[in-house]
This record gives C-alpha cells, structure tokens and sequence, in this order.
C-alpha cells in the first residue's frame, strides 16, 4: 500500500474514528486503525468489537492495499505537522512509514489479516433525518443514561420510532429524560432499540446542527449510522428497556411554574454547601414563594427564595440536584414547568407550552 495526502485530509478522518480507540486494550490491533486505498480514496477503520467508526479521505493512489497503524501515534503525528502539509505513507506486512518534507516516521503496525471487521446490515429499516434533529434529540437525552448499572439495558438509550414520531428516553433508575419529534417516518409499526452508551456519545460528538441529512439503518442486533464520509456501526443492547410511560406521572395538582434561568442559577449556588455524596437540596413551595434549601456535614447551609407562579396546596419536597440542573440545562425556553403531586411522588418537568422533552426526578427524603 502506498498513498500520498494531505495532512488536513488524513487528520481529519482520523479525528472521526479515534474516539473508538481506547487506549488499553485486550487485543493489541485494537489499538490500530486499518488503512485501506480504494482507487482515489483512503478508507480509515477504528473498533473496539462493539462500536465500529469508518471514514473516507481523498488521497492520491500509489499503490492499492490493505495495512494497520498504530492509531494515536498516526494521530499524533498528523496533528503536529504543519497546516497544508503532504504525507506520503508506504505500508506493507507490519511496518508503515510516513513522509512528510524532510520527516520520517517509521510505525510497527500488524498484520491486515488480523484487524477485525463488524459486518454490514444487509437487511433492516432505514430511517433519514436532519443532523440537527438527530443531534438535539440525542442532546436533550444522554445526560440521563446510566454508567456500568448492572441493569445492561440501562447502560444506553433507547431509540423509538413510530410511523409518526421519533423518539428517544433515557433513565439510571432515579431520573427519566424523554424527547420526541413529530415526523413522518415511513415504518408502519413502532420498533424500539437500545444503543450503547458510548456509540450514543460518538454520534453526539460527530453530529452538527445542519440541515444535511443522516440515514439510519436499524437491522438485527445492530444499528448503521451514515454521516456522508462517516459511517458508525454499532452493535445493539440486548435486553428490554422499562415500560417508560407508566413512569411519567399524570398531571398533578400542584403545578409551579418559573423562569428557567433565574431558578437554574440559584439552583447551582445553593449546590455548593449541598452534601457531596447526597447533593440534596429542599423545595419548600407556598404561594408564590419557591424556597431552596441545602445543607452538609459541615453544617454549612444555603438558602434562596424565589418569586413564582404556583397552583396548588403547599408542599415540601427533597430532590437530586443536579437532576434538577441537567433537565433545566436541556431545556430551551425562557420558562419551565414543574407538576408535582406530594413529597413522595416523582416531579414532572417540562418547558412552558411545550412538552416535546419532559423529565421524570424522583424525590428524596432529606
């Protein structure tokens, strides 16, 4: 294999698959990408077995073949070149070298033969979206996922599509973020996924907020997401994701309503002196007087009132609270609503006059 590029170009593509790559790994050709020249094209391949990222870059074709390169040390390299700089890259068994000006690097790789491959779903459905849609979705969501839960199908979100909406949820078990968009899809019947955590974390990396269009292909155990020069392939979570529906809790009877940013922001003052390990902060509400209370093994204490709009008898009632920041960071408008119905049921938060993203937090006793 031999191939002369650009540095932008290389850099670039490898700066779509790295994220895959994790720095300690069980197979040693994990640690590389595999280099492949298609007539005028430069195929980048990164996995990790379960998540597999594929990038393309225009390159001038030498000599065509297949050979694998340390991935970081090939990225490192590209990123301290000079901007505008040409590489030329000669690789063959396990040993690749790399040209640039009057630079030479010289890189062990391993065998082609060895590099694994995930295979390509030939059948499934197809779903197009915007990058933008896709991306706010995934945004409005992730935060909510769980980390290395013993419960498997909680280590992911959940992807639904609908013959007329969209929709993707999320929960660890104490809190629930949901967001769905209203779009014609073309499925016929509802299907649900669960994608891991770390590809759902990828795809938000690669996304932007333009119009261009995604295609995602959902067959048996695996999802294909198409970026147009991108493309990640990721095997599914097996498992049954909750009867999500019955934890969002019907419309109670008291309901405050306020100023997102304002209540944000005392939220994370009154966050410091909260206990480290609990972070617990106490809403006292009566009449138009939202009270905010935290307090810590120390006996430090903070304490914020707030002006309100609030229906409803008093109430007093313990929450996480940077569950309570994350869902009023993920939400867009000025103003936000929060249904509640005593201090033992969940809260209810979504944006005023708009319920396309709502977030489920589970009190705490305080």
């Amino acid at each position: 294999m031999k191939l002369q590029a650009g540095r932008n170009e290389l850099l670039s593509a490898l700066t779509a698959v790295i994220g895959v790559v994790e720095r300690r790994q069980t197979l040693p050709v994990l640690s590389n990408v595999l280099l492949e020249v298609q007539e005028d094209e430069l195929v980048v391949t990164a996995t990790d077995l379960e998540i597999e990222l594929q990038a393309r870059a225009r390159v001038q074709n030498l000599a065509p073949g297949r050979a694998t390169v340390p991935a970081r040390k090939l990225f490192d390299i590209c990123r301290g070149l000079p901007e505008g700089a040409e590489l030329n890259i000669e690789a063959g068994g396990d040993k690749a070298v790399l040209k640039s000006g009057r630079s030479r690097y010289s890189l062990a790789g391993l065998r082609a033969e060895e590099f694994p491959a995930m295979g390509r779903a030939d059948d499934g459905q197809s779903l197009t979206l915007p990058r933008r849609e896709l991306k706010t979705l995934i945004e409005k969501t992730h935060f909510a996922m769980a980390q290395q839960d013993v419960r498997y199908y909680l280590n992911g979100m959940l992807l639904e599509v609908a013959p007329q909406r969209v929709r993707t949820v999320a929960t660890d078990g104490h809190r629930l973020a949901l967001s769905e968009r209203e779009r014609q899809t073309g499925w016929s019947q509802r299907s649900q996924v669960i994608v891991p955590r770390k590809a759902v974390l990828e795809l938000l990396r690669l996304l932007d907020s333009s119009e261009e269009a995604v295609q995602i292909k959902l067959s048996t155990g695996q999802i294909e997401v198409d970026l147009d020069g991108v493309r990640l392939t990721s095997k599914l979570i097996d498992g049954r994701f909750p009867d999500y529906e019955r934890v969002i809790p019907e419309t109670g009877d008291k309901r405050l309503e306020a100023d997102r940013e304002t209540v944000r922001r005392a939220l994370m003052r009154t966050a410091i002196l909260s206990n480290e390990k609990f972070r617990g902060v106490r809403l006292s509400i009566d009449g138009d007087r939202l009270n905010l209370q935290t307090h810590n093994p120390e006996h430090e204490e903070a304490e914020e009132e707030l002006e309100v709009s609030f229906e409803g008898s008093a109430i007093e009632i313990g929450f996480n609270v940077n569950y309570l920041l994350d869902a009023l960071g993920a939400l867009d408008g000025d103003r936000f609503v929060m249904e509640l119905k005593n201090a033992d049921s969940s809260g209810l938060i979504h944006g005023a006059g708009d319920r396309t993203s709502k977030y489920v937090v589970m009190p705490m006793r305080l």
